[in-house]
């Protein structure tokens, strides 16, 4: 079916079921940011293969709400259809609501799968179509109806995260999240975000490409905890090991029978900004407190042995990306590389090392104006061959069972233009800016993201993505509760706390050119206490160069040039004991000190 027929498939449906508009979101019922494949219906729908966007086909209409990281590649995917694009103007703010609020008629019928959207988002509805009175219909799945080789759900199982690595052992994070469910006088905790609940019982899986997580949902009792998954995803082993810690496991589909159950007796705490409108119709007696998932700021904190399992992985990601570096060098010198080589060299390398799981997300690599599309996914058939000349972004993660990287770098393979040379520079700038902050204990992440974007500004340039997201610990490379970003959503309002694994990643764009980004990952640590308080600052852990051939050194500070030559001291220092004489000879080059330029 083309993306055309499968729209006019849905208006059919939708029309046995007497239904006026139909959302189609790009989240499952666990509030994932990427889905298993059974979920993947919003790619199915429109061809737009992005992370976030959201769907609404009408009658007459079908457009695609997504924001600015995806509009070059959402233009793409659409143009051999009707679906239209509506370019969001704040990332993440669902401005389709106020698309629906105006096109549809009073006492209109606005239907989607009540499993895919949070009591919030049901809340936000019901408010915006109230003058309309717009009846929501939550119960249909007409992807079910229409999608007829739709994947199933997965069946892969789960296995242990070791203590050596977690740093925590499951009883004691049940501990930690029971004592504040008694503060919060709460006999149950539901918990339905899967990285959540793999961080709180050590598990892992490969249920979701690049999220090492299980198709799953997780209720903390005051003396039990129930597990509700596929049984088959359970060995006996592990079913052994989770009984002695008194986990129950039950069928995943028995969660609704469950809540129902519960008595009015108990008093269950849900979190309505992840919990599904769905699952909440099922709590039919039980008393219901609304609050945080108790387990995300716990998982946001990374504890002593993850900090220092983190660093250790760094060094394995920097050493098979120095590989990739001296093999992309001696290649080009040969032929021209196509980009999705370049992301398959590199997962072989990082095969190498200890401990490597597979990527943290699919590599972006971009070269020359690919690089401008922020979430840029080469395909085989249709991706460019690098040259030995113009810039490449790379952008790649390891997941290791010690840790989770995330880095970007960008490369000139020939002399860059002067404009090249200022554009990197102002995001160099920005990005030691962040890298050196000191702030108050309290700060938020829309507090600082200004420090990152200051230099572009001033000439006039911007980008349109956050600065910084919180990274999983072998999780979900985008993690909460924290991010750095303009935003004055609960991420970006979160304050940034000791021990928090974030990244910080300015960047510039020139649409059909070039893209610049610079990407470390940073721990939150203490600083020092004064009359007015404590503060924090960053500790960078990212061990990689940044390409000295991109840099005007004459637009940097001392102390700038002082930051890069001391980071990259610190990058040969620890990452040379572990490469040959060949590979040692290149870092030392792409480490060498900076020199302050005088004006005579």
């Amino acid at each position: 079916m083309t993306i055309d027929q499968r729209i006019d498939s849905v208006r059919a449906a939708m029309r046995a079921a007497k239904i006026d508009a139909y959302i189609i979101p790009s989240s499952d019922p666990h509030q994932s940011e990427y889905v298993a494949d059974h979920w993947d219906s919003r790619a199915w729908i429109s061809g737009f293969t992005g992370s976030a966007g959201n769907v609404i086909v009408t009658q007459h209409h079908a457009g695609l709400w997504t924001d600015g990281r995806y509009f070059l590649q959402a233009e793409e995917q659409l143009s051999n259809s009707q679906m239209e694009l509506h370019k969001l103007k704040v990332p993440h703010a669902p401005e389709y609501i106020d698309w629906l609020a105006e096109h549809l008629e009073e006492n209109s019928t606005l239907g989607f799968d009540g499993k895919l959207f949070t009591i919030d988002q049901i809340s936000a509805f019901k408010n915006a179509f109230r003058k309309k009175n717009i009846n929501l219909k939550t119960d249909r799945d007409l992807f079910d109806e229409i999608w007829n080789d739709r994947p199933t759900l997965p069946t892969n199982l789960i296995f242990e995260h070791d203590v050596e690595f977690a740093g925590k052992s499951r009883s004691q994070k049940l501990e930690m999240i029971r004592e504040e469910m008694e503060a919060q006088k709460a006999t149950h905790h539901l918990i339905p975000t899967l990285d959540d609940l793999a961080w709180v019982l050590n598990i892992r899986s490969i249920d979701v490409a690049c999220n090492p997580v299980s198709i799953a949902y997780l209720i903390v009792g005051i003396s039990e905890t129930y597990l509700f998954i596929n049984p088959q995803k359970v060995s006996d082993e592990m079913k052994s090991k989770l009984r002695q810690e008194q986990v129950v496991i039950k069928d995943y589909a028995d969660i609704d029978g469950f809540l129902n159950d519960l008595s009015n007796l108990n008093t269950i705490l849900v979190n309505p900004a992840t919990t599904s409108h769905y699952l909440s119709n099922q709590i039919k007696k039980a008393n219901v407190v609304h609050g945080k998932t108790i387990s995300t700021l716990m998982k946001g904190i990374k504890n002593e042995v993850e900090i220092r399992h983190l660093k250790e992985v760094m060094v394995k990601d920097a050493v098979a990306l120095t590989k990739l570096f001296r093999w992309l060098d001696k290649t080009l010198d040969e032929r021209s590389i196509p980009e999705v080589e370049v992301a398959q060299q590199l997962i072989e390398f990082r095969k190498m090392g200890s401990d490597y799981f597979g990527e943290s997300f699919g590599a972006i690599v971009g070269y020359k104006g690919n690089g401008a599309i922020i979430h840029y996914s080469a395909q085989k058939d249709t991706c460019a061959n690098i040259e030995k000349n113009g810039i490449l972004l790379l952008d790649s993660g390891g997941q290791y069972l010690n840790g989770t990287t995330d880095i970007t770098r960008t490369i000139a393979f020939s002399p860059p233009t002067d404009e090249q040379k200022r554009d990197f520079t102002l995001v160099l700038k920005g990005h030691i800016a962040l890298a050196t902050a000191k702030f108050p204990i309290g700060t938020r992440g829309n507090q600082i993201e200004v420090l990152a974007r200051q230099y572009l500004w001033e000439y006039g340039l911007d980008y349109g993505h956050g600065t910084g997201h919180g990274v999983g610990f072998f999780l979900n490379v985008h993690e909460g509760p924290q991010a750095i970003g303009p935003g004055a959503t609960s991420k970006y309002a979160t304050p940034i706390v000791a021990g928090m694994y974030t990244s910080n990643e300015p960047g510039f764009y020139k649409t059909g050119e070039y893209g610049i980004r610079i990407e470390n990952l940073v721990i939150t640590v203490e600083d020092e206490q004064t009359e007015y308080g404590n503060f924090l600052k960053f500790d960078t852990i990212t061990l990689f160069p940044i390409d000295q051939g991109l840099i005007d050194v004459a637009l940097l500070t001392p102390k700038e040039i002082n930051w890069l030559n001391n980071y990259h001291a610190e990058v040969f220092e620890k990452v040379s004991p572990f490469l040959n004489n060949e590979e040692t000879d290149w870092m030392k080059n792409m480490c060498r000190a900076v020199e302050l330029k005088t004006v005579d």
